[in-house]
């Protein structure tokens, strides 16, 4: 339970106590746990567009109010890691040394920049080009999916930081990971044809994302790893959002 809210305090903004935080072997546990947080995510965020239809919210302030509370839950950390990327990727200029240096930064530049933006508003619309039928597959897919892909990039790619965020995480319990990916792939079949499109959608972004780490940086690291989420999430929700359009 210790490793659970490890992964709950990590991943969201949800209070738990500080004190589940000093164990390294309680941390690398938590690996198994983000599915579920993703579960939890998805829950939260399918109440509170609930109550957006119930209150008879327009749609597109429905869908904008529904952005800003899922960027609160997980307090942008993955957000911070598609800038951090997006950046050293362009400034690296295709060397594996500057583009270390460079996610280092905690500035945004530019390239950073046009990256959030360019996620927010994918995701914005995708929201609000969803229909009912999807939606809640939708709100709960991609969430879990995204963090599902985070416990796969810790079991398939070398983390090449050695001080990083993650470091603690390379030394999960393999076993009990792949359990949580075979649950949380029973999890998303359970959505019917939502479900399988998510998966292959993700199954092709982890793949590309591991190649250009591999290629780049011979790994991957904790900002990687973020930007990983977020695309995993916007691509699953402008894949639904036009397989409902």
């Amino acid at each position: 339970m210790r490793s659970l809210l490890v992964a709950i305090g990590f991943l969201t903004r949800l209070p738990v106590p500080a004190s589940v935080f000093g164990d390294a072997r309680t941390q690398a546990q938590s690996l198994a746990w983000y599915p579920l947080v993703g579960v939890l995510l998805g829950s939260l965020l399918y109440v509170f567009a609930w109550l957006l239809h119930g209150l008879a919210v327009p749609l597109l302030l429905a869908s904008a109010l529904l952005l800003v509370a899922w960027v609160g839950l997980t307090g942008a950390l993955h957000l911070d890691g598609l800038a951090d990327s997006a950046d050293a990727w362009v400034g690296g200029l295709g060397d594996r040394a500057s583009t270390l240096e460079i996610m280092k930064d905690p500035r945004c530049g530019p390239v950073g920049v046009v990256a959030l933006v360019s996620v927010l508003l994918l995701k914005f619309a995708a929201l609000a080009t969803l229909a009912a039928s999807a939606s809640t597959a939708a709100l709960m897919l991609a969430p879990v999916l995204a963090r599902t892909a985070l416990t796969a990039a810790f079991l398939s790619t070398p983390y090449v930081r050695r001080d990083g965020l993650g470091s603690a995480l390379t030394s999960a319990p393999r076993e009990a990971c792949r359990i949580a990916l075979i649950v949380a792939a029973v999890f998303c079949l359970a959505f019917g044809w939502h479900g399988v499109i998510a998966l292959v959608v993700t199954t092709i972004v982890g793949y590309l994302w591991r190649r250009a780490c591999i290629a780049r940086l011979g790994g991957f690291t904790g900002d990687t790893a973020g930007a990983l989420a977020e695309i995993v999430e916007v691509a699953v929700l402008v894949a639904l959002g036009a397989a409902a359009g």
